[in-house]
């Protein structure tokens, strides 16, 4: 991948463009959204196996298998560290936890929106340095951004957007065709 390249750039704002709209079915395109409770205890099983179902027929291999992790891990992340902002939070009330599919011929994306204004802390470059590698390996991971680490590892990109009133949305992107890491 060569992020300089001409052919990589307008590859980049297409799939950028496209994010914004929702599929036509007449495309090939499929759409869908869930909307989950961090509380009920089988979000993640959920969001996992509604990739499954939602890519059958379509997409195979390595591209279902990456998608199933990623949205694992970003609805675990809200199950596990989001605190609503203050003016979405009730006593009592559930954590929401929107989930987006979107399928065209070429992408798929993911979205994953919570009710916390906190941007997502994606890691930058490696955890850790070979040269740390050795007895005391389990000491130095991070306290945090696993799961957002394993996300950026598997997707052709990462990034999150803020949402009108609160909350915010981690998206993920898999290439479907001319991702040179999944060839």
């Amino acid at each position: 991948m060569d992020a300089g390249k001409p052919e990589y750039v307008a590859g980049e704002l297409e799939a950028y463009a496209h994010w914004f709209a929702v599929p036509e079915p007449s495309a090939n395109g499929r759409f869908l959204a869930l909307t989950f409770f961090a509380e009920c205890g089988e979000a993640a099983r959920i969001a996992r196996d509604t990739v499954s179902v939602f890519l059958s027929d379509i997409v195979t291999g390595e591209v279902v298998y990456d998608a199933r992790l990623a949205v694992s891990e970003l609805v675990g992340n809200v199950v596990n560290h989001v605190v609503p902002d203050r003016s979405r939070s009730r006593d009592g009330r559930s954590r929401r936890i929107d989930v987006t599919f979107k399928l065209y011929p070429k992408w798929f994306f993911v979205g994953v929106k919570d009710e916390d204004s906190t941007p997502p802390l994606l890691p930058m470059g490696d955890a850790l340095s070979p040269e740390l590698v050795g007895e005391f390996t389990d000491a130095l991971l991070p306290d945090s951004g696993r799961g957002l680490m394993i996300t950026q590892r598997i997707a052709s990109a990462v990034w999150w957007t803020p949402e009108e009133g609160g909350g915010k949305t981690v998206w993920c992107r898999f290439d479907l065709v001319g991702d040179k890491r999944r060839q």
